[in-house]
């Protein structure tokens, strides 16, 4: 970097150092709500929704949150009834769940069949698309994904139109290409960082998102119908989860601004991509890996609850003081997107010789749950439960997917939740741009003349 440049920028880094401080006590003296969260950390009510509901605690009459079994309900439908649902008709669920969150309502077997069909011919990519993303430089897929969408927009006829039928169209279409777009990127990855050979392979006719996802990363003949089926499962359960979560709100805020899909949708997985949002399964993994180093006996529960009291009190591991995958904003007693998830993976595991690792995966979550109510239990009242993320990264390394596809599949599923909400936030008979407020703090001060300034 010039001298002049590195010079600049550590100044002005500098002055923001002092300049961006805002003390804690104004949050407090001024009732600021950070993180748009109430001060018994519930959620700040900002809207409304017929979309989806995220359920941990009660509100009791008499003041105060009592926690209870998560519950996650797409469209009025508890998402454990769905999945057990479509498990005892023995069906892949995905293209229903779609269609249930965007239309608010079950399809009939015929509508069922048109839809998935109309998802999976609109799965191959504009050949010009498909070129530039093999073009596209960079480690990152969220990244590629992101500046994928918004090359949609000039292809689309129709980019700007906010009309009911428009918007459908679109959430269709982003839908049915965001896998293809993901597994070429990856290939391309694949192909330029790792020297392998570049597989392009169209989607598969008359197949779900999940095999076909699988098809193009994998090839055929490398993947299982389980692998298929927890696959179609993860995507039912990561397709949506309320409108206050950080991606889907963007989608919200941008949204009400009247801005097309495409940029919406990419301000979405822009907030997806962060670290404290979509990509907690690869720090579940990370942790995990060390672990099976670290514990000497994975069947020890004095050892492993010894070595978490040290995770969280910093002293271990990557002495962030945090254990990944425990503890979530809303679920206290238990999340049901992991429960579900956890009930096929001992099944995967079985398949495919992990059975030791899952059991030993399942004693760090109630080691883990243990610890932090022993650490945290004097100082706050909260109960934790192990999240989704707790669970996911495993079921995608027993799949065999790479690690730098676990967020972008994350993106993959939860754009039909983004989807929807865009379609209802542009729906509102009465809506109006967001806009909270920001209180000022800084002190006042006089213009000083050039020649005067020190």
């Amino acid at each position: 970097m010039d001298k002049n440049k590195e010079r600049m920028i550590f100044k002005l880094s500098e002055s923001i150092k002092t300049t961006s401080h805002i003390d804690n006590d104004l949050f407090t003296q001024y009732s600021v709500k950070r993180g748009l969260r109430n001060k018994d950390h519930s959620g700040v009510l900002v809207g409304l929704t017929k979309i989806g509901d995220v359920v941990g605690y009660e509100r009791q009459t008499e003041g105060g949150l009592k926690a209870i079994p998560g519950k996650l309900v797409y469209r009025g439908i508890d998402v454990e009834d769905l999945v057990h649902g479509l498990h005892k008709e023995n069906r892949l669920g995905f293209e229903e769940t779609i269609f249930l969150i965007l239309s608010g309502k079950l399809p009939d077997k015929e509508d069922l069949e048109t839809f998935s069909n109309m998802l999976c011919n609109a799965m191959p990519l504009e050949q010009k698309v498909k070129m530039n993303i093999l073009d596209l430089e960079g480690n990152d897929i969220m990244n590629i994904l992101s500046r994928s969408v918004l090359e949609m927009y000039t292809f689309d006829d129709k980019p700007d139109d906010n009309s009911r039928d428009n918007l459908i169209r679109q959430s269709i279409d982003l839908i049915a290409k965001c896998p293809t777009i993901i597994a070429y990127a990856y290939s391309m990855l694949r192909h330029s960082n790792l020297s392998r050979s570049l597989h392009i392979r169209h989607p598969k006719e008359n197949v779900s998102i999940a095999d076909n996802f699988l098809f193009m990363l994998k090839g055929p003949n490398n993947y299982s119908e389980l692998d298929v089926r927890i696959l179609d499962l993860s995507m039912i359960l990561h397709a949506e989860h309320g409108g206050g979560n950080n991606s889907t709100f963007t989608v919200r805020v941008t949204s009400s601004s009247g801005t097309d899909t495409y940029s919406s949708i990419a301000a979405g997985i822009g907030s997806l991509k962060g670290p404290l949002h979509g990509g907690a399964n690869l720090k579940v993994m990370d942790q995990f890996n060390h672990l099976k180093e670290t514990i000497k006996d994975w069947k020890n529960e004095e050892e492993i609850a010894a070595y978490m009291q040290k995770i969280l009190n910093k002293e271990v591991h990557n002495k962030t003081g945090l254990i990944y995958g425990i503890g979530h904003a809303v679920y206290t007693i238990s999340d049901p997107r992991a429960i579900l998830l956890k009930e096929l993976a001992r099944e995967l595991a079985v398949e495919k010789n992990k059975v030791e690792e899952f059991d030993f995966l399942e004693l760090l979550e109630a080691k883990a749950v243990e610890a932090f109510m022993i650490f945290k239990g004097t100082k706050v009242n909260k109960q934790v439960c192990a999240n989704v993320d707790f669970y996911s990264g495993f079921v995608y390394e027993m799949i065999g997917l790479p690690k730098e596809v676990y967020t972008p599949l994350f993106a993959m599923s939860r754009m039909v939740g983004w989807a929807a909400h865009r379609i209802e936030e542009l729906n509102f008979e009465s809506k109006r741009i967001i806009r909270p407020a920001y209180k000022n703090v800084a002190s006042t001060k006089k213009f000083i003349p050039l020649k005067d300034r020190r």
